[in-house]
Order: structure tokens, then sequence, then C-alpha cells
């Protein structure tokens, strides 16, 4: 009788060691959270960051299972999380952690979030940006626009090509020759004299 077969490839542990619901996928984090008493998880999102995708799962967390026995990874942040959703809804859920995700980004001061204050290149090139509205004191996630990233523009690509080529055309520079043809040194003595 033939067992069940297992795969011989071991599975690369991709989960953070340090933050709950987030793993690495594709150099980015992405954080889910399963709903209580059920076998369905809210997909939360894909951050820069892992602490972006941590404060995500935080208050995802806090929505779904309330403050009491929850196991937060920024226990220390509750008070400064968004207003917590009225309804369970996924969609709800997500644009929580969406803006908590963004203001993470903004307390750590991370050159690649706060500087675009972007929440990450999604598949099509475009960058999901989130807007917040901070006037009244209540952060709320009020937009999500989508707006195309021109690469090529970006690393000036034609140019980098061409200075690519130009630098194959020349020589490669000299060696000082003089010192080598100069008959009158002993090279030998200056090798191995302390």
């Amino acid at each position: 009788m033939a067992g069940p077969s297992h795969s011989t490839k071991s599975r690369t542990n991709t989960k953070h060691t340090i933050y709950r619901g987030i793993r690495c996928r594709s150099g980015k984090w992405v954080s889910e959270v399963r709903e209580p008493r059920k076998t369905t998880r809210i997909w939360l999102g894909t951050y820069p960051t892992p602490e972006m995708a941590a404060a995500a799962y935080d208050v995802a967390s806090l929505a779904l299972k309330g403050s009491e026995n929850v196991v937060l990874n920024f226990p220390h942040h509750v008070n400064s999380y968004p207003k917590l959703p009225s309804s369970p809804s996924p969609v709800d859920i997500q644009r929580a952690a969406a803006t908590a995700a963004e203001m993470m980004a903004l307390q750590i001061g991370d050159d690649r979030s706060s500087g675009s204050r972007s929440g990450g290149f999604n598949e099509g090139g475009s960058v999901e940006s989130y807007s917040l509205d901070t006037l009244s004191g209540n952060t709320q996630m009020i937009t999500t626009e989508k707006e195309y990233v021109d690469e090529e523009a970006l690393f000036h690509f034609p140019s980098l090509l061409d200075n690519m080529a130009e630098a194959m055309m020349l020589s490669p520079p000299r060696i000082n020759s003089s010192s080598w043809e100069d008959p009158q040194g002993d090279y030998a003595e200056s090798l191995w004299s302390y």
C-alpha cells in the first residue's frame, strides 16, 4: 500500500519572526487576518515595510476580536490607531487597516513610504496611494487612487543605456608603466625588506 505522497520540496518560511499576521511575498510584506470562528481570511494588503503590515494586522485584529484577549504587534500604539470600523465587513476592516499602515509609515519616518506616501506598487506598475484627512483630528481613508509610474523616466533608462554603450567603447585606464620599466629599481628587495 502506498502512503500519502509528501513533497520533498521544503517550503521556505516567509513569516516574520517578530510580527504576527504578516509574511514576505516577492520582496513586499503582505498581511491578512482570519475571521473568528470561520475558515475565511480577510486580505489586508501589501506594504513595503513589515511595520506597516503589522499595524494593519493590529487594527484588523482589534476590529474583529475586540481589545480583550488579542495579541498585538504594537500594543503601545493602540491609542494612536484610527477609529475602528463600526461594522465587521471586510471592506471597512481593509480601509481601517490601510489607514493604520499609512499612519505607521509616517511614525517610523521610513523614506520609502513617507517620501512617496504610497501603499506600494501593484502588479500593473501603478501605485496605490492612500489619502488621509487629518484636518479635523480624525484620520480617515478618503480615497484610493491609482497613478501610473513611468519606470523608464524614473531611472533614466534611455540615457543609462547610451552611457553603458559609450563605456564599452572606451579603452581601460593605463597602468603607470614608468615604474615597471625602470631597470634601476630592485623590486624584490623592496617587497621583502622589513
